[in-house]
């Protein structure tokens, strides 16, 4: 009997999954969940009632009411020291209703405040990695950078400090590569130059830095193609989208033919959009590519008459 009940409950249970996943009365598998209701976007059956709803009770029609009425902290996060775990007590001396505090209360919540903040730093290697991360998201800020490449860097950043890879390395060296290395991860074309700028260190020590990091954390970044620069460049130099795809053709056929081994991506991408000008009508000089992809026009001249010679594209002097 036992057995029979289980067998029921387990055929039950499945029959249940099969109601949520498709419509038993028109076979649809567009199904919405609309709070406590799976209802069906086609015949617009309630397919299922009763369901429990993980969201908020509330409602909220703005970020203000949004921010008033939530009841949890910010999710978790690699960005900061602590990883947004740890409590923080508002600078505002005032209570829940708005009330300014009285004089002994704000000295009170002074000296709270000042404990807190000696609890968030209570080693010396927490101060170092939050000055670390502050001046990893300096650069990110300068550089422009979404979200997810930021909390890859700063994972990055965490491995080196675990691998007591800092020594020796100045902590501005070893977070703009970790930076670089999560640029290139993520397949966002930021240049050795640009990052250096930002970081305001030389270009060589990120290079040296990256490539150790890399070796010893074992990292399977791959090298940025010209293909990954051509939509920022051209973005840079206000072209139309026809030229871009002019680019992409010829570096995918100077790909096929191994023009472009041995060779800058950044170089071979800025030849490709001047003869993609060239061949459009749009008119751009060498140095002007050259200044958006930070090559030498000398560069940008080589790279544009090997290929047009060994593509066989005619262009005009």
């Amino acid at each position: 009997m036992a057995t029979e009940k289980i067998s029921t409950l387990k055929s039950n249970k499945k029959m249940d999954e099969e109601i949520i996943s498709v419509c038993p009365d028109c076979g649809s598998t567009k199904l919405s969940n609309d709070k406590s209701e799976v209802v069906c976007n086609e015949c617009g059956l309630v397919v299922e009632h009763n369901v429990v709803d993980p969201g908020p009770e509330w409602r909220a029609f703005d970020s203000e009411q949004r921010d008033k009425k939530a009841r949890v902290g910010a999710p978790m996060t690699h960005t900061i020291h602590d990883k947004g775990l740890s409590t923080m007590i508002d600078w505002r001396d005032k209570d829940t209703g708005g009330t300014v505090l009285s004089a002994s209360k704000r000295s009170e919540m002074y000296r709270l405040r000042k404990a807190q903040n000696r609890s968030r730093f209570a080693k010396g290697s927490e101060r170092n990695l939050a000055f670390a991360l502050q001046d990893l998201a300096r650069i990110e800020s300068h550089l422009g950078l979404p979200k997810n490449v930021r909390e890859t860097a700063a994972v990055i950043y965490r491995k080196a400090v675990e691998s007591k890879l800092i020594r020796g390395r100045t902590i501005e060296g070893v977070a703009a590569a970790a930076i670089y290395a999560a640029c290139r991860d993520y397949k966002i074309p930021r240049t050795l130059h640009e990052i250096s700028e930002a970081a305001q260190i030389d270009k060589k020590e990120i290079g040296r830095t990256f490539r150790y990091i890399s070796r010893r954390l074992k990292l399977s970044v791959s090298p940025a193609g010209p293909t990954d620069y051509i939509s920022r460049f051209a973005s840079d130099l206000e072209l139309s989208g026809e030229i871009q795809t002019k680019a992409l053709e010829i570096i995918k056929i100077a790909m096929e033919k191994g023009l472009t081994s041995g060779r800058g991506p950044m170089g071979i991408a800025a030849a490709s959009l001047y003869i993609a000008c060239a061949i459009v009508g749009e008119t751009r000089t060498q140095r002007d590519i050259a200044e958006v992809a930070c090559v030498t026009e000398v560069t940008v001249r080589n790279r544009y008459k090997e290929l047009s010679k060994k593509l066989g594209i005619d262009l005009p002097a």
